[in-house]
């Protein structure tokens, strides 16, 4: 047994005489099976005596036992070590409740403090006949308004951290552009070199056009000129207009 229970156990000695006394005060659930009387007692007085011996420990005794090397002891050093700040001083400490289930029994023993309450929670397995301790917690009991509280800081931590994740994302993202071989870059090179296009074709139809009329205008300033026995020198057809006469 390491030292934490040898502590305990002679914390208790001077209570084993009234063994059946402190039983019959103990509260037991039952879950799949029926606890042995003795191992029930056993755990009772383990567990209360634990929580006895751990509550008024000094700073330099946690250290100790935090160096123990037992993994248990300072499973229970570390747990007490966190909260003993926030419940301030012992008040009372009740009758432990003891359950059992998947061949682990555990103890619960609830202990009022000055600040909040707490319950000391142990585990323990029965090892070919042995008891053996498995684990030690201490689960402050918070009021509502804290657990909220709580609640809402987290809440607001797990958004802020999911905003930085995606704004550093969104950055990380932008700088594929500048990565040799990405798709970014590609398409970036690609949008840069493409061809400039050409310019759009003159249309020459006018051009065309006005050539044709041209040519038109002088021959027949040619033929009016020689009708009339004169040269085109006296006169200048300005403009050329198409009669629409009826067929005979």
């Amino acid at each position: 047994m390491n030292q934490m229970l040898k502590k305990a156990s002679s914390v208790c000695a001077a209570a084993v005489c009234a063994a059946s006394l402190m039983f019959s005060g103990a509260s037991v659930v039952m879950a799949g099976s029926e606890i042995d009387e003795e191992i029930m007692t056993q755990i009772t007085m383990t567990a209360e005596g634990l929580t006895q011996t751990i509550i008024p420990l000094s700073d330099e005794e946690i250290e100790a036992y935090l160096e123990s090397g037992d993994e248990f002891t300072e499973g229970a050093m570390t747990a007490w070590d966190d909260a003993r700040d926030e419940v301030g001083e012992l008040k009372e400490a009740g009758k432990a409740e003891v359950e059992f289930s998947n061949h682990q029994y555990t103890a619960t023993v609830p202990v009022d403090f000055e600040k909040l309450d707490a319950k000391f929670v142990y585990v323990f397995e029965d090892v070919e006949g042995v008891l053996t301790p498995v684990s030690a917690s201490v689960d402050v009991q918070y009021p509502l308004s804290t657990t909220m509280k709580n609640a809402g800081l987290n809440t607001v931590m797990g958004l802020g951290i999911v905003f930085v994740i995606l704004v550093l994302l969104i950055f990380i993202i932008s700088l594929f552009k500048f990565i040799p071989g990405s798709p970014a870059a590609a398409k970036k090179e690609k949008k840069e070199e493409a061809p400039v296009p050409a310019p759009a074709a003159v249309p020459v139809q006018e051009t065309v056009q006005a050539a044709d009329d041209t040519e038109l205008i002088a021959v027949i300033a040619a033929a009016i000129a020689a009708a009339e026995g004169t040269t085109t020198d006296g006169f200048v057809v300005r403009s050329i207009r198409k009669i629409n006469r009826p067929r005979r």
